[in-house]
């Protein structure tokens, strides 16, 4: 039986017969229900309510779609009957990101008093080290179905190096905007791809803006622009993360799942992604709870939900977790739903947090988590001592990007134990031989 993402019509729409993307149907307005074709939009014309993929799902046996999907390549593309691309996908040039390392965390489980299964969905693995190659690489998809010759994207940082890195391995050109005051780190590895990379002065809200006055003017025209006139099938790149999860804990869901915020677009397509495996019947339903994760310094959606708000009023960035730094979160309403929906929570951690995040997950696990993983296992340690998460359920933990992109972060507090004269005395001098 076809399960459709977000409504009920399967007649085909006028202007999309020659767009193919796989199981995509059509686009639906996520507040009133339109249906729209399949094109470069991401608003709905009716209300302005953003829109996304609308599917219709291969039907069957869903043991034999999981045999299909467990026979595919180790990337997101074995994913590629429950996504919007086209079905040579994996025959084309991209980055093929994905089927990254699901690290089971017994150490740090130790660390923070969990009795149950703690695992990390390290990102970190991906071609440009940060969870963005997957996201890129469908709209890449997008882009080439609708015609665009350039691809571009407003940044914190990780989506500039991963649409550089994804142009240029289709030939496609690219022209990305960041704040002016990123990670250095960050900055090269935008740049080293040889596309345009533009600083902006101002924070990533006014970059945002800067990139929607381009896009309507004739100079944006044959442009794609990944997070914005692409957004709805960009999006869709986050569920691979669920899709991973659940098949790497043997096709189950998580009891819990702490996930970081910055558009919060991330934390609404992983769920997405969990009910589309229960509605196929790739996994059991049973309930489970999504924690939402920000820094303190911009946390405008754990601000509204202590408050008991469902309005998330934007704030001026202020924390060094930049690539989380965005204050108008798109999806912060729908991050809100989805908290109170399984009993979930968001929370934020203050920047010294963050930082003794990272050193314990690399203390204890061996994996350098960039500053928003520092975000997520903060927020869990903190979610743990309050009592607000279960520490006797499998829970899984995302850590987005590699940790080498935000050095100084750690910088300051981290170096060498010890400076000492090329011999054994020296060495015993400085108490480093017990």
């Amino acid at each position: 039986m076809a399960v459709q993402a977000a409504s009920e019509q399967s007649t085909p729409l006028p202007g999309d017969a020659g767009v193919q993307l796989g199981p995509a149907a059509a686009l639906s307005c996520r507040e009133c229900g339109e249906r729209l074709p399949l094109g470069p939009l991401f608003a709905c014309a009716a209300c302005f309510g953003p829109l996304e993929i609308a599917y219709d799902f291969p039907g069957g046996d869903p043991a034999r779609l999981r045999e299909r999907i467990e026979a595919g390549p180790d990337n997101i593309w074995r994913y590629a009957p429950l996504l919007p691309v086209p079905a040579d996908v994996a025959s084309k040039p991209n980055i093929n990101p994905g089927f990254t390392k699901l690290v089971k965390a017994d150490r740090l489980a130790r660390e923070l008093g969990v009795t149950g299964s703690l695992h990390i969905k390290d990102d970190s693995g991906n071609p440009t080290h940060s969870f963005k190659d997957r996201v890129v690489a469908i709209a890449v998809e997008a882009a080439r179905a609708f015609g665009f010759t350039t691809l571009s994207c407003s940044s914190t940082g990780n989506l500039a190096g991963a649409v550089g890195a994804a142009a240029a391995r289709a030939g496609l050109r690219s022209c990305v905007f960041i704040p002016h005051d990123l990670e250095q780190g960050k900055v090269v590895m935008a740049a080293v791809y040889g596309g345009d990379l533009v600083g902006i002065e101002g924070t990533y809200d006014d970059v945002n803006r800067f990139c929607s006055e381009l896009i309507g003017d004739p100079i944006g025209e044959g442009w794609g622009f990944v997070n914005v006139n692409l957004r709805p099938y960009y999006a869709e790149g986050s569920k691979t993360l669920a899709y991973e999860i659940c098949e790497q804990l043997g096709w189950e869901l998580p009891d819990q799942l702490v996930v970081p915020i910055a558009s919060g677009s991330q934390l609404t397509k992983i769920d997405k992604g969990l009910k589309e495996l229960v509605a196929l019947g790739l996994v059991e339903d049973k309930p489970y709870k999504i924690f939402g994760a920000q820094a303190e310094g911009c946390s405008p959606v754990s601000r509204a939900f202590k408050d008991g708000h469902d309005v998330v009023r934007p704030v001026r960035p202020d924390t060094i977790a930049k690539s989380l730094a965005i204050g108008n979160p798109a999806d912060g309403p729908y991050v809100l739903d989805i908290a109170r929906r399984t009993g979930g929570a968001v929370e934020d951690v203050t920047d010294a947090q963050i930082v003794d995040a990272i050193k314990l997950l690399a203390r204890t696990e061996g994996v350098f988590a960039e500053t928003a993983g520092g975000v997520t296992v903060g927020v869990t340690r903190k979610l743990i001592e309050e009592g607000r998460l279960d520490p006797s359920l499998t829970t899984v933990v995302l850590n987005t990007g590699d940790g080498l992109k935000t050095l100084d972060a750690v910088a300051p507090t981290t170096g060498p134990s010890a400076v000492i004269r090329p011999n054994l005395d020296s060495f015993r001098e400085a108490g480093l031989a017990s």
